[in-house]
């Protein structure tokens, strides 16, 4: 979602800005803008479109001055435009916001009473004129923001530079996150750790409800209620290093090839190589009396809920429900005693998901986070914090942070099996050793990653494409769906292979790929059955299986892609990697903007 920065100075910041935006792009945006202080006057350059066209702006128009603010805007109210973008301003105040502010008409009405007039089609606009009419009454600046915060409805993470003061910089949040970076005698905000990351390495995180007030000299932290408080300064691992592209043509191809690693690093932080038990952090949890798991993530890691949700069935015989973020609360659906709530998120700042975590918390549930970000709101709000090690993910479509997930998830479900006795000690272990044997097994299947992409130019050629999947194949087909549409905008639509008789074999024809992901598992043969069916009605089949699966694939695929052999249980981790080298290659072969796909944002941080 939208990007934001914010610098207190000993030089000219507007550059330092562009470059942190720049760092910020991976959220995704439509427009950019940055304002100064100059001369003690509020001075603003916006853009429409990428940075280069701010940038470009910058080399016609500098702009001086030690204190300033910097936004890439993901348009939700008004189209995206210059005139829209942020920072927005009047002469006393300028400020970039993320997030929605609901009550914006009302307050809009209430100020055109007293004379305003209003230039965008944007919420934020109203928090400029709100501050700007307490600061007319003759409020100070701190106690304006104080006091527009009271009014405001809804999500946001707001930074607020003022006229005339060179060295405030004021900073607030409410259901979207804002951390405070700590430097030399500068000060800076930022939407997290990536933006910050060449400015310092010293971070604080607010917590929900806060205000920071920064001079050049410190920051003072307020709560929700105005009182101040003490708020920890944690140090970064996040370099500047670690967001370049390595050599890599895009972010999402450096990040598809750094997943043996990633997911090796994810899973020897959960099992201890020694005795291959599974090792998690303390949990106030009895297995032998949870009574079910509801399970609650968005778009890809929702996925990985779906997969975890056959392991935990399997492995552990618990029951689970998954449900899609947006919708769990409005379900009101009755949670029972003892139950757990586990949420996965790669930024831990989604917004419908936090939501339902917090719904999910005052219904007595027992919360459980699989989070990439430690310091983020849900890992704070948890009772207990599963951590993928992902590292920074730039593009936007998910790849090594779908992976992890799916490893971490699976070590939960191998805990949950033992802590109710259904898994002994012996499965235990061939379970863990099917898994410590994935990276391995992943980095084979880049090694020949040159047959994927020759079937990518076909693929690229089509409308529609179709994902078939059984058992936890079928997650793993509407994944490979959605990361087609994400990134190639070609319409594909994943499904359980034995639903396509009821009703989407009727799309079959020649001129749709259908691409079948079918390890060797105890759905294997009823894949191949429905495989026939497809190839009856002219279908075009493009597989994905195993040694011993592909005899089974001859007279029926145009083209088989052999996999290494696994255990069933780590298929779906190992089958990630064709889906998205496939969505990767089809993308490139089509030129379409592979880590910025149109319309998206990495992190959605507003509902």
């Amino acid at each position: 979602m939208c990007g934001i920065i914010g610098i207190l100075g000993h030089d000219d910041v507007a550059d330092r800005l562009v470059e942190a935006l720049q760092r910020l792009e991976y959220r995704g945006y439509d427009s950019a803008g940055v304002s100064t202080l100059v001369n003690g006057e509020l001075q603003r350059r916006r853009a429409e479109g990428k940075l280069v066209n701010l940038r470009d702006l910058l080399e016609r128009k500098p702009l001086t001055g030690r204190s300033g603010i910097g936004h890439t805007r993901w348009a939700t109210h008004g189209r995206p435009c210059e005139s829209n973008a942020h920072p927005h301003a009047t002469d006393d105040v300028a400020l970039v916001h993320n997030g929605i502010i609901e009550n914006y008409k009302a307050l809009r009405a209430d100020l055109a009473e007293r004379g305003h007039q209003f230039e965008t089609e944007t919420d934020t606009e109203i928090v400029v004129h709100l501050i700007t009419d307490l600061l007319g009454q003759g409020h100070p600046p701190r106690q304006a923001v104080a006091q527009a915060l009271e009014q405001l409805e809804g999500a946001f993470a707001l930074v607020i530079l003022f006229r005339g003061e060179e060295d405030l910089l004021i900073g607030a949040r409410r259901g979207s996150p804002l951390a405070v970076g700590i430097g030399d005698g500068e000060m800076y905000l930022g939407s997290d750790a990536l933006a910050l990351a060449p400015l310092t390495s010293q971070l604080v995180y607010l917590e929900e409800g806060d205000r920071v007030e920064l001079t050049r000299a410190g920051a003072t932290y307020l709560d929700g209620d105005g009182n101040p408080v003490e708020r920890r300064v944690t140090k970064s691992s996040v370099s500047s290093a670690m967001v370049g592209k390595g050599g890599y043509a895009h972010f999402m191809l450096k990040e598809i090839h750094e997943q043996p690693a990633v997911i090796g690093d994810s899973l020897r932080a959960h099992i201890d190589p020694g005795t291959r038990q599974v090792t998690l952090p303390p949990m106030p949890v009895d297995w032998k009396v949870v009574p079910r798991i509801t399970m609650v993530a968005c778009g890809t890691a929702y996925y990985a809920a779906m997969t975890a949700k056959y392991w935990f069935e399997r492995i552990a015989g618990l029951p689970v429900e998954t449900d899609i973020a947006s919708e769990f609360r409005y379900r009101e659906t009755p949670m029972p005693e003892n139950g757990i709530a586990l949420f996965v998120s790669q930024s831990g700042e989604t917004a419908d998901t936090l939501a339902a975590l917090r719904h999910a918390k005052e219904q007595g549930q027992t919360i459980i986070s699989v989070v990439n970000m430690p310091e983020s709101s849900m890992a704070r709000e948890s009772d207990v914090v599963l951590r993928t090690l992902a590292g920074p993910e730039i593009g936007v479509a998910s790849t090594k942070a779908f992976t992890t997930q799916l490893g971490v998830l699976a070590c939960l479900a191998i805990a949950a099996g033992r802590g109710r006795d259904v898994l002994t000690a012996e499965n235990e272990r061939a379970l863990t050793d099917a898994l410590i044997e994935v990276p391995s097994r992943i980095a084979d299947i880049l090694d020949h990653g040159d047959s994927i992409d020759s079937i990518s130019r076909w693929v690229a050629s089509a409308r529609d494409v179709l994902y078939l999947g059984r058992g936890t194949s079928y997650p793993l087909a509407l994944e490979g769906a959605l990361k087609l549409k994400e990134i190639s905008y070609i319409h594909a639509e994943g499904y359980a292979a034995g639903e396509m008789k009821h009703g989407p074999i009727a799309l079959i024809d020649d001129s749709v790929p259908v691409i079948v992901l079918a390890p060797s598992d105890g759905v294997f043969e009823k894949t191949i059955s429905n495989v026939q069916e497809v190839v009856a009605r002219g279908g075009r089949v493009i597989g994905f299986t195993d040694e011993q699966g592909s005899s089974h694939f001859d007279g029926l695929a145009e083209v088989c892609i052999e996999m290494p052999t696994v255990h069933p249980f780590v298929a779906p981790i190992l089958y990630a990697l064709p889906v998205q080298l496939l969505a990767y290659f089809t993308a490139v072969a089509k030129g379409t903007d592979v880590d910025q796909p149109r319309n998206l944002a990495k992190s959605v941080t507003v509902e």
